[in-house]
């Protein structure tokens, strides 16, 4: 016999609680603490781990899902479950541990994330960033967070999961205040104005969006984001406090976001007040090198304001606990440990402006909620107007443990999203720990620079989306979108891969197969006949992209770079083994072999129309129509041939079109 008993001298410091181990066991063991008050780090590792609690009560949270612990349960996580354990007591909560590996279990866990992670259990909120109405959306924006969102939720949504799409127009930004100057109207109309546009151009592109919030014209959401932030108020996490500002030295303007810009103190790059769009770096504007006033050449003077402040520098563990709940790339949890070396960093929340939402707070005068903050709030706000909308009883001011978050956006907006809400949800609400993925894009270029909305380098959404351009629109974003660096538009490659990849390969090749099927079996799907290895191989090899695209689409590895050239990679083998098998398809002898090879190839028609349904939906929609009408609603898990007897019509169907038929000769910008 092997015994262990509790010794508490025996305990250090692990996973933020009190462990021990215990060597003697033929399995990994150990035993826990958890003080009054505690909790341990969220965690997920490769082991199959079992918790024994023996004495205490408190809660034990995997994955969202939160189940109430005392003496006698037992909880068993299977590999990567993010699993929490939480003292509520007032006494020690200690568990019994015992852990081993399971190396056949853990490579099935992890293919099958969304269930691993509960996603068909569970509301999920998928949120990309809220647009500035200063402008339309052009390429820059619609690859990045509004295409990534949406091909998101219609994968999710195929495999079972409700989730919904959320966004909105960003109204109360500063940058709205300066686009209202140069076009000589209120800017109040001018967030109305760009808000509705690009409302448009998302339906154009065939993004889908649940809840578009327009935060001047939502009846409820001023009060709303008062009273959130009087809760950050009443936390004493936010107080007013005197620091210093930039104020313009001729007309003493207040200086912040568009007004001023300098010398990053982060990289040193040049930047415009509050954040670095190439480090990613937040600034408060006195810290620039080198500081300029946007009102005048005087250089910009130092005051003290009195400003609502948060004290970020006090929130790096609870930023680090909540990077290890969700899904957090490197490139941000690298991002946050940066931030967090500064010694201090006081971030104001409000600011001296008139436009935007003033606090209910009447300690400071002619100062509004810094709209970056106010976003935090506005995604509950969104969730809630979407629940109101479907009778479910979601509610911003009380969010739910059991949501999961998803959130799309720019490198830019990079410590926003998952650093500074986080800090903001701890203190608005102590007991949530909200369960957040995050997808980061970087900057997508066009002609070697930045897309740029207030200098109108773009090419914009309306110029190119009609029904005929918006597939080829959305493949080449999605095969080229800048996933982990910054890549480049550039018109003559994009209406050659167009026409090279869509119009030559996809369409030549439905078009061709169509044509052979009218000819050999009167436009109907034939039935396999005799197998040969090499037709089991190209079957096998149709299974190993299906389980890529979903792969490529699915929470952990999302990436539309590598979803887009599996798509591609379907027909080229198809393609390939079209080609090969075309040298014996007209010879007597081996006719039952050809229509095995045909019903193969209807077969890798209908996988790419059923894959491609969140990338290329209008494609998609197309190709099942034209397949019998392949069902679209569920994911595939398997490779399937096309009923015998189906009606094929894809012969002279046109599917792709680079550019509309009244694009401008040799046009790229406007």
């Amino acid at each position: 016999m092997k015994l262990s008993v509790f010794a508490a001298e025996e305990l250090h410091r692990a996973f933020g609680i009190e462990m021990s181990s215990v060597e003697s066991m033929s399995a990994g063991a150990g035993w826990g603490r958890v003080a009054p008050g505690g909790r341990s780090e969220p965690h997920q590792h490769d082991e199959i781990e079992l918790f024994v609690i023996v004495a205490g009560t408190g809660w034990v949270v995997c994955d969202g899902r939160r189940v109430r612990a005392e003496p006698g349960t037992v909880c068993q996580f299977e590999p990567f479950e993010t699993h929490v354990v939480e003292n509520d007591g007032d006494a020690d909560l200690v568990f019994f541990d015992l852990y081993w590996r399971d190396p056949a279990l853990a490579a099935r866990t992890a293919a099958t994330a969304a269930a691993r992670r509960r996603f068909p259990e569970r509301p999920v909120f998928v949120f990309s960033t809220p647009p500035t109405p200063n402008g339309d959306l052009h390429l820059g924006h619609l690859s990045g967070p509004y295409l990534g969102a949406d091909a998101y939720v219609r994968f999710q949504r195929m495999q079972g999961t409700e989730a919904w799409h959320l966004t909105g127009s960003d109204d109360f930004q500063s940058y709205v205040v300066e686009c209202a100057r140069r076009e000589d109207r209120e800017p109040a109309r001018t967030a109305a104005h760009y808000s509705a546009e690009i409302a448009a151009t998302l339906r154009l592109m065939d993004i889908e969006v649940d809840q578009y919030t327009v935060t001047n014209e939502d009846p409820g959401y001023r009060d709303g984001l008062r009273g959130f932030f009087s809760k950050l108020a009443d936390s004493g996490a936010v107080a007013v406090r005197p620091t210093p500002a930039l104020v313009d030295a001729e007309t003493g303007a207040y200086l912040y976001e568009v007004d001023v810009s300098g010398g990053c103190p982060g990289c040193g790059g040049g930047t415009s007040g509050n954040i670095c769009e190439e480090c990613g770096e937040p600034n408060v504007c006195v810290d620039l090198a080198g500081p300029r006033s946007r009102h005048s050449d005087a250089t910009p003077e130092q005051q003290p304001v009195a400003r609502f402040v948060l004290p970020l520098h006090e929130f790096a563990k609870e930023v680090a606990d909540h990077h290890r709940l969700g899904r957090v790339p490197a490139r941000l949890r690298e991002l946050a440990d940066r931030v967090f070396a500064r010694e201090d960093l006081d971030i104001p929340v409000t600011h001296p402006a008139d436009w935007g939402v003033a606090p209910a707070e009447t300690t400071v005068d002619g100062q509004v909620i810094w709209v970056w903050p106010e976003m935090s709030y506005g995604f509950l706000h969104g969730v809630e107007a979407l629940g109101g909308r479907l009778g479910r009883q979601w509610r911003a001011g009380t969010p739910e443990q059991d949501w999961k978050i998803v959130h799309f956006f720019g490198y830019d907006n990079s410590f926003y999203h998952a650093v500074l809400y986080p800090a903001l949800y701890r203190s608005a609400y102590p007991e949530w720990q909200p369960d957040i993925d995050y997808h980061v894009n970087e900057f997508y270029l066009l002609d070697g620079g930045k897309f740029s909305t207030s200098r109108r380098h773009a090419v914009w959404g309306k110029q190119i989306l009609r029904p005929e351009t918006v597939d080829a629109v959305r493949f080449y974003l999605a095969l080229t979108r800048p996933e982990q660096h910054r890549t480049n538009f550039e018109l003559a490659a994009y209406t050659e891969t167009v026409q090279r990849v869509l119009v030559d390969g996809w369409q030549g090749w439905l078009n061709d197969l169509g044509a052979r099927i009218a000819t050999r079996y009167g436009g109907l799907a034939p039935d396999a006949g005799v197998w040969t290895p090499e037709h089991t191989a190209f079957l096998n090899r149709l299974g190993v992209r299906l389980a890529a695209v979903a792969d490529s689409l699915g929470p952990d590895g999302f990436s539309l770079n590598r979803a887009a050239a599996e798509l591609d990679g379907i027909v080229v083998d198809a393609r390939r083994f079209a080609e090969a098998e075309a040298r014996t398809a007209l010879i007597a002898g081996w006719q039952d072999e050809a229509r095995t090879a045909v019903a193969l190839e209807l077969a890798a028609a209908q996988v790419l129309a059923r894959a491609a349904a969140p990338v290329l939906p209008r494609f998609a929609a197309r190709l099942a129509e034209a397949l019998g009408k392949a069902d679209l609603t569920s994911w595939p898990d398997r490779v399937e041939l096309v009923a015998p007897g189906t009606g094929i019509s894809l012969a002279d169907q046109s599917y792709f079109a680079a550019l509309p038929s009244d694009w401008p000769a040799g046009e790229t910008t406007a």
